[in-house]
């Protein structure tokens, strides 16, 4: 049984292992306040053209939105997020729990539109009453999509503008952002990323590392004290040489990008192997994720041979199911996918 229902069904790269392993019995200070933190953020920094930018490492997605957002935010804002957005659907309220209200904007494929930004903040702003209402502080967005789709470099400047013109942060969740960056299909880099965003993050989770994502903070935003901050969430790892030990080797030779491209080639393969059977695409991406239309009989024939994500219900016969590549999927992995009848 081999399995594609998501990123990080795998433990590490095998890189990454070998140099925990060798520095397993290294006598290092806790707190990120060691020489494989300070390695890991520099060549973060030279990765994004951007030495003047904070990086700090924590070690979970919702951990790091939730951290992220409300430290970040005056205690009468909230952010604007896609209706599809991870923060609005997958993290069991965790943004709310911190005391901010995730403001809901229609999507289109997973992505914001900035004409329907514009027209959130208009209402707001032109609203006679909104004193008494949740002022907009952020827009959350991600690349690539909960749905794999990715924003254009156009796409992403005009949000990035808007929210200059109305003086809130943008905030980029990169959770799988490797897969996007490397997608043969888009036009946007990192650096292009971190030149547009107030913060934004590399997520190491589903991109090869066994846990960790790296917070990238743009033009001296990051909230002060934030380190104590972090903490008051119950958000820091004392032993903060796992986070940069990791990081360290994944920006060590292009490691993090080679290994993306890994995914993105297998999800090419992925894709032909779809076509090959006439399974109906819900969504063709280009990114790690597919998403198929599926009966109950072909779900229940192919849960013989791999393992897969429910997406959704599309309509009375057919359920949305959703294929995903990572750095660890093999050729194997995708022959055993094609041999299902």
């Amino acid at each position: 049984m081999v399995s594609f229902e998501c990123d990080y069904v795998a433990g590490a790269h095998p890189e990454i292992l070998k140099r925990l392993v060798e520095t397993n019995l290294e006598n290092l200070p806790g707190y990120e306040d060691d020489h494989y933190c300070e390695s890991a953020k520099e060549k973060i920094r030279a990765a994004c053209g951007r030495e003047d930018a904070d990086v700090e490492l924590l070690v979970g997605g919702t951990q790091t939105n939730m951290t992220v957002i409300s430290t970040m935010l005056k205690e009468y804002e909230g952010v604007i997020a896609p209706d599809s957005g991870h923060i609005n659907v997958h993290e069991a309220g965790a943004i709310e729990h911190s005391g901010h209200k995730v403001i809901s904007v229609p999507a289109d494929d997973g992505k914001l539109k900035a004409e329907d930004l514009r027209g959130c903040l208009k209402a707001f702003w032109d609203n006679p009453t909104h004193p008494h209402m949740v002022f907009p502080g952020m827009v959350y967005i991600s690349h690539p999509t909960e749905y794999g789709t990715l924003y254009t470099l156009d796409e992403l400047r005009e949000i990035a503008g808007i929210c200059k013109e109305h003086d809130i942060y943008l905030y980029i969740d990169g959770a799988r952002l490797g897969y996007g960056i490397m997608s043969s299909d888009t036009d946007v880099t990192l650096k292009d990323i971190a030149e547009l965003a107030d913060v934004f993050y590399i997520g190491g989770t589903k991109v090869g590392a066994l846990c960790g994502e790296a917070v990238v903070f743009t033009g001296g935003c990051k909230p002060d004290r934030f380190m104590t901050r972090i903490k008051t969430r119950a958000a820091l790892l004392a032993k903060g040489r796992l986070l940069g030990v990791q990081f360290d080797t994944l920006f060590t030779d292009d490691l993090y990008f080679k290994i993306s491209k890994h995914a993105i080639d297998m999800a090419n393969r992925l894709k032909e192997i779809i076509r090959s059977k006439g399974w109906e695409f819900y969504h063709e991406t280009p990114t790690n994720q597919q998403f198929i239309l599926m009966n109950d009989e072909q779900m229940e024939n192919l849960g013989k041979y791999v393992r897969y994500d429910i997406w959704d219900k599309y309509d009375d016969e057919r359920t949305i199911v959703r294929l995903v590549t990572s750095w660890s999927t093999t050729e194997e992995d995708l022959d055993v996918l094609e041999s299902v009848r």
